[in-house]
């Protein structure tokens, strides 16, 4: 599979007056064309600001990339100028944020919001653009779409603004879409829907998505490889079905612990991890996990360990990985 994306020792950081936040700190993966790749993690974990880091929408100041390269077909996007990462973005890399009512503008119809891409990356004018938003709002499934081209957001629900939201990231056709917690605010049933449109819409264009979830329940059947993120960094990646197997990050073994299961018994607890996601201010010297690791040794205390291979193109950052080596959440 050819590599589309190459992210490279990515480093993020937020100068605040309470100090400086390691809100990213060195992480590598690549993309490959067409392939749908997972970002799961806590809330705070890095997740959103990874992707924001890599098409340069980090507000600067308090942000600032501090290493690190993204190569996008060869080019670096950190080191572009504004114009040329305009281009970019929104054009062959589109984004689809959490919150659809705060992303979209109260006071534009739809119809102008979805037409703005397609007249400045296209070139297409009013008419042309206008007719090929009611062509995408049709595509993601909006009844009526001539004539719910011309309401407000308000006027739809949270679902329906979400739809809105895909739409405008498929107007140029992208080649990578970023899925920001696309579902989080919305029921199961709608988060549902959702999914199975991105699959359709992913399947149809041969787009390579990236999908950024606190929930494993929902890349399950969505992407092809997993990066499980924890205080910035990436400790453990892999394909979907061996991270779901057979994960060998203590953390993995806790996130998945505390997914239930249909094969279960009603009575069976979930498993919690305990204590809190570290101070990304002032953050443990050594592991940033041991602090809530029963498998942490005196040498977790002191040292960060990095990611080493566990298997196919599985990775995992622990020093205690011989004492998960037999661990299976699900049987393969």
């Amino acid at each position: 599979m050819a590599k589309l994306l190459q992210v490279q020792n990515l480093e993020t950081r937020f100068y605040t007056q309470d100090g400086v936040v390691q809100a990213v700190n060195g992480i590598n993966y690549d993309l490959g064309e067409g392939e749908t790749l997972g970002i799961v993690g806590e809330s705070g974990c890095g997740k959103s600001v990874s992707v924001l880091s890599m098409i340069r929408l980090i507000p600067t100041p308090p942000g600032k990339i501090t290493d690190g390269h993204v190569l996008f077909e060869g080019r670096d996007l950190l080191t572009m100028d504004n114009e040329d990462i305009r281009h970019i973005r929104g054009n062959r890399i589109a984004m689809i944020f959490q919150d659809p009512m705060t992303s979209l503008n109260p006071v534009l119809t739809i119809g102008r919001q979805v037409g703005e891409s397609l007249q400045v990356h296209m070139g297409m004018d009013k008419g042309q653009a206008r007719q090929r938003s009611i062509e995408l709002l049709e595509m993601v499934g909006i009844p009526q779409a001539d004539q719910r081209i011309s309401d407000y957001p308000h006027q739809f629900s949270g679902g329906m603004r979400q739809r809105v939201m895909i739409a405008m990231a498929l107007s140029c056709n992208p080649q990578i879409l970023i899925a920001d917690e696309p579902t989080t605010a919305l029921d199961v049933t709608i988060q549902a829907q959702i999914v199975d449109l991105v699959k359709r819409l992913r399947d149809e264009i041969g787009m390579a998505v990236i999908w950024i979830t606190h929930d494993l329940g929902v890349v399950a059947g969505l992407v092809d490889r997993v990066n499980v993120m924890y205080a910035g960094f990436i400790v453990e990646t892999g394909p979907v079905g061996e991270i779901y197997s057979r994960p060998r990050h203590p953390y993995t073994i806790g996130l998945l612990g505390s997914l239930p299961r249909l094969d279960e018994s009603s009575h069976t607890r979930l498993v919690s991890i305990d204590g809190l996601p570290p101070d990304l201010i002032a953050p443990p010297k050594g592991c940033r996990f041991a602090p809530r690791c029963d498998y942490a040794t005196e040498r977790c205390q002191t040292e960060n360990p990095e990611l080493e291979s566990v298997g196919l193109d599985h990775e995992a950052a622990c020093w205690n990985l011989d004492q998960t080596r037999d661990y299976q959440r699900f049987v393969a």
